[in-house]
């Protein structure tokens, strides 16, 4: 079975906030694989079958900086290895719209993964990163917590079906087969907002 956890923070308040791309995504994927999905005690889950895979979309609900502890749960629940876990998030270091795959590593600050990394006690764990761009001005945590522009609002409705896509490629795939296709198109953000 493959996990694939989006993250971001409950509550209407934060559903169209740069932070929540990951929670976007799972709800394409959701749509997509007409996957229902239900309230459990700290996430949101649901389970499907792609091309033969069975796959479980999960939605924290522990807020992002502890994403790690409702994902540590679900995938004890679900008898899921790290092997076989996608996390999706934002990341302020791409350009909005962007879609990047990486098969391990840090945190590179996103408090998020940085909880999974402690809960899991492991960094190699599948991510699909969205870029949210940066802006020079705002702080940061003011930032993640704002909504997309007007100007980026088509790129980003992309990104997240590209993300979905790159999902959906990992599993029926590979995660070098989605890297090879996804990251060619990532760039780290030179765009000052």
């Amino acid at each position: 079975m493959w996990l694939i956890a989006g993250l971001g923070n409950p509550g209407q308040k934060y559903s169209k906030h740069r932070h929540n791309i990951g929670f976007m995504v799972v709800d394409v994927l959701s749509e997509q694989g007409r996957i229902q999905m239900s309230e459990r005690e700290s996430y949101i889950i649901g389970k499907g079958v792609w091309e033969g895979e069975n796959v479980a979309l999960l939605k924290p609900l522990t807020y992002m900086n502890r994403s790690g502890l409702a994902i540590e749960r679900a995938m004890k629940k679900l008898n899921v290895g790290v092997e076989n876990l996608i996390v999706v998030h934002d990341d302020l270091d791409m350009n909005a719209g962007s879609v990047k795959i990486r098969k391990t590593g840090s945190s590179g600050g996103h408090r998020g993964i940085e909880s999974a990394i402690i809960e899991l006690g492991s960094m190699n764990f599948i991510r699909v990163k969205i870029g949210i761009g940066r802006d020079t001005v705002m702080p940061v945590e003011n930032y993640v917590l704002s909504g997309f522009r007007p100007d980026e609002k088509e790129q980003v409705k992309d990104a997240i079906i590209k993300a979905a896509d790159a999902v959906k490629l990992i599993i029926s795939s590979g995660p070098e087969k989605a890297m090879n296709k996804f990251n060619r198109a990532a760039r780290p953000s030179a765009t000052q907002l």
